[in-house]
């Protein structure tokens, strides 16, 4: 069977069809700038996201850093986000000028809780930023009652999120602005990649300047800018790529009924939550072991499947708080013991995508069956 097996793998078009796209490329010599590639794939992005505003980055952190600039938060105010998540989301807050604030996260979602978020807010802060870890959707309905009440921006980390819907209305409508990235581990890739979304057409005016340093024509530059700009390499990639989602999510659904069959019956395993009315992402299968009920820990799973050239990860552990920027900062939370301090040595992102065979999966079920 082919090891190592890692969590990931990215999804690849055809190289004939890569050669023949990389043609139009070499022909038109524009690597960059807002080339046909990259027009035509934004354009196709917002068509199949639904949303007014699409706009390519060159990767995820940048188109971050964009959106949150987007908002016009005061310097040194605070945003409230999650620890549970990539260090990016922090940082972007941190490069902004902003002070990050941490939330702890509902037992059952694992996103950022919004009974914790009230308990962070204070006179200075400005925004939520909320992250729907491994393609789990947020409390849309209580981040948001608590953005309005308090005046607050409300801003989302979708980099799990791609594709999904929520009784049918794009992910990416949701909140001031989505940021999903388009990082070659994600299920629909630009190799590197960053998208913001939003509800309102007339912010991709202003996110244009955000991501072109603010160069209106040649003569004029109106606004402060940085170089967020996807190439047409990139852009080729990403045009190829979407196509092949429909049957990635496909495959990747099969396998975690697969998943969900011998898992489901074990003490101590807590699967993904099912979240009705929404259309998955299918971007990770985690899962939390209860060492005391599983009568082994998350970290005795994970060197036993390594041992087998199986590489499961520990996303996210560590978490933001157990970083050195951010170790002295508080998670605010309803609990004595914030809840992200228990879950983050239980969760365990299992291999989920289309390169996953049957003897894999085999060997995974004994692993937890034994």
């Amino acid at each position: 069977m082919p090891r190592p097996l890692y969590v990931t793998r990215p999804l690849l078009p055809d190289l004939n069809d890569m050669h023949a796209l990389l043609r139009e490329v070499w022909d038109t010599r524009i690597l960059t700038n807002g080339g046909p590639l990259h027009e035509r794939l934004e354009s196709e992005l917002k068509s199949y996201l639904d949303v007014p505003t699409a706009m390519l980055f060159n990767n995820g952190t940048i188109a971050l850093l964009a959106a949150l600039k987007l908002l016009e938060l005061p310097e040194g105010s605070e945003v409230i986000t999650t620890p549970l998540t990539f260090a990016a989301t922090a940082h972007a807050i941190h490069w902004n000028g902003l002070v990050p604030v941490f939330a702890d996260v509902s037992p059952d979602t694992l996103t950022i809780e919004p009974e914790s978020v009230r308990k962070a807010i204070t006179a200075k802060t400005s925004a939520i930023l909320g992250v729907h870890v491994y393609g789990t959707v947020c409390d849309l309905d209580g981040l948001q009652t608590i953005a309005d009440e308090h005046g607050l921006q409300l801003i989302y980390d979708a980099a799990h999120a791609f594709g999904v819907t929520v009784h049918g209305k794009s992910i990416g409508l949701f909140g001031n602005a989505s940021v999903f990235s388009l990082h070659a581990t994600k299920l629909f890739n630009t190799a590197e990649g960053g998208l913001i979304t939003t509800a309102r057409a007339e912010d991709a005016k202003n996110l244009y300047f955000l991501r072109n340093f603010g160069i209106k024509n040649e003569d004029e530059v109106v606004s402060v800018g940085i170089n967020g700009k996807m190439n047409e390499l990139q852009a080729a990639m990403g045009l190829l790529n979407l196509p092949l989602v429909a049957e990635e999510k496909r495959v990747r659904s099969q396998l975690r009924e697969r998943y969900q069959d011998f898992l489901k019956a074990l003490p101590g395993i807590w699967l993904p939550p099912n979240q009705p009315g929404i259309f998955p992402s299918e971007q990770y299968f985690q899962i939390c072991i209860d060492p005391v009920l599983f009568k082994r820990s998350r970290d005795d799973v994970y060197r036993s499947l390594q041992q087998k050239g199986i590489f499961s990860r520990k996303y996210f552990h560590p978490i933001c708080t157990d970083f050195e920027p951010y170790r002295n900062y508080a998670i605010h939370s309803v609990r004595n013991v914030p809840h992200v301090e228990i879950v983050k040595s239980q969760v365990l992102c299992l291999p989920f995508h289309g390169g996953v065979t049957e003897d894999d999966i085999d060997d995974i079920r004994d692993e937890f069956c034994q």
